[in-house]
């Protein structure tokens, strides 16, 4: 069993050895070096028509849609920030209308009211009534003698 496995190794040692030395071999190669170089400059130029077709057909790219998607994204958290907000303002309002204190405060300033407009109505009660109309201070006649 102990030779198989240096056997294995070795063999697995010795390709990898092989693989490495055709791998440099290639990439020092200068006709498969420009055969590469060619090949990614016509995938991007591919790629830059195809964008362009798209575009003149109105159809969005990958690119397009992934911007649009993120965008959703976005405002979709801001929403849900701006949902969160409502919730929690409607039930402190829930809070407030519910309480009995509340009541009991609105009932108060309704009887404080009641208050304030029996005594202006005791006041206007208690005015002196005018004959015509009221005349302002400094167009009073004052009559000789009288102290002003």
């Amino acid at each position: 069993m102990t030779d198989d496995d240096g056997l294995r190794a070795r063999l697995t040692r010795q390709g990898e050895d092989a693989l490495g030395k055709l791998a440099q071999e290639l990439l020092e190669n200068p006709l498969v070096t420009n055969t590469l170089s060619r090949a990614f400059e016509a995938r991007e130029r591919a790629a830059q028509a195809q964008t362009l077709a798209m575009g003149a057909l109105n159809i969005p790219s990958a690119a397009d849609i992934e911007r649009l998607t993120r965008r959703l994204r976005s405002v979709s958290q801001r929403l849900e920030g701006v949902e969160d907000g409502v919730d929690r303002i409607d039930e402190r309002l829930a809070l407030l209308t519910n309480s009995a204190d509340l009541q009991e405060r609105l009932a108060a300033i309704e009887e404080q009211l009641g208050v304030l407009v029996r005594e202006l109505h005791a006041l206007n009660e208690q005015l002196p009534a005018q004959a015509g109309e009221t005349v302002a201070r400094g167009q009073e006649r004052l009559r000789v003698g009288d102290p002003a």
